[in-house]
């Protein structure tokens, strides 16, 4: 079977260039900046595209220079909004060639929303997006908005450097499930990277409540019974950068479950478990570290919710042991 090749033990060396750290502390003022410019950038996607289930539609992807939209449709044209953390640039890229690019540098949401707009309309690609930002408690809407206004170029890199590497190791993680998966996507509204697995039955109502969140789209995005893994950089209220690990609904003795590395617990108000990021990036394979967390709360929640595990086991389905 055609296997990708193993990766050389990590250098010390290189610890800081492929998992760099990222305490919250430090770039809390670009971090909420930013989560309010993707979220206009994200919203354009909401506006334009079909929906998809559980709201797959709306995310954002990584790319081998930041984050992308992926294409967008818009009439019989199509185009790209890309944000480029080594150039530090937003690009939007047009079917018939059209190219805008602007500068990502220190200014306003309200600045920065209009400049996408701007750039939209030149292009011929005019849209509406609703200016309210969500899953935050105290939205300011985006042409108003002259309170974030901070672009740190190194922490942004460094930002996204954490999510390719952990979009990588959980692209891995994914490819152990052959049910129904999600991509790894980015979500702009609660500002994270994830991956769910499906166990393919459907899930009790969630309660919602989410701030700024339709309650009808969190209980469509949890229709079904879901295992979820992901990453999120922290905030002003919890600025730890961490690893999760969720099942909704949550089964019987999930909370109690040993699970790994040793760092890994239950947060009780979250409902959840947490790895903290540095013990990841400290780890001598972070590589490993992640996918035990993730491999060993799976387990638990497949287990205890009594998933069909034997049906959705990669060893169920696997590829040619050629490839052409």
């Amino acid at each position: 079977m055609n296997t990708p090749p193993a990766l050389p033990p990590l250098a010390e060396g290189d610890r800081e260039l492929f998992w760099p750290p990222l305490p919250f502390a430090e770039w809390q003022a670009t971090a909420e900046t930013l989560h309010m410019w993707m979220q206009v950038v994200g919203k354009v996607r909401l506006a334009l595209t079909p929906w998809i289930n559980h709201s797959w539609h709306v995310t954002l992807y990584l790319s081998a220079r930041g984050l992308t939209t992926s294409p967008i449709p818009h009439g019989f044209d199509s185009f790209e909004i890309r944000f480029d953390f080594i150039s530090h640039e937003l690009r939007v890229l047009k079917s018939d060639g059209g190219v805008r690019v602007l500068p990502l540098r220190p200014q306003t949401v309200a600045n920065f929303y209009h400049e996408v707009m701007e750039a939209l309309n030149e292009l011929a690609l005019p849209v509406s997006i609703n200016l309210t930002p969500n899953e935050i408690a105290e939205p300011i809407p985006f042409d108003q908005d002259e309170t974030h206004r901070a672009y740190d170029a190194v922490h942004a890199n460094r930002f996204w450097r954490v999510l390719l590497q952990s979009d990588r190791v959980l692209t891995k993680f994914r490819s152990r499930f052959c049910g129904k998966c999600s991509p790894v996507h980015f979500f702009w509204g609660s500002f994270d990277l994830a991956v769910t697995r499906f166990s393919g039955r459907a899930a009790p109502p969630h309660p919602g409540g989410i701030p700024h969140l339709p309650d009808a789209v969190t209980r469509e995005a949890y229709a079904q019974e879901v295992s979820s893994v992901g990453f999120w950089p922290g905030s002003a209220a919890s600025p730890t950068p961490i690893y999760y690990s969720y099942a909704y609904p949550e089964p019987a003795g999930f909370a109690a479950a040993k699970v790994q590395p040793a760092e890994a617990s239950y947060y009780a108000p979250l409902r959840e478990f947490t790895l903290p990021y540095d013990a990841v990036r400290t780890a001598p394979s972070p590589d490993d570290a992640l996918l035990a967390f993730a491999q060993s709360v799976y387990d638990a929640a497949s287990t205890l919710g009594r998933w069909d595990r034997d049906a959705l086991e990669e060893a169920t389905l696997r590829p040619p042991a050629e490839l052409p």
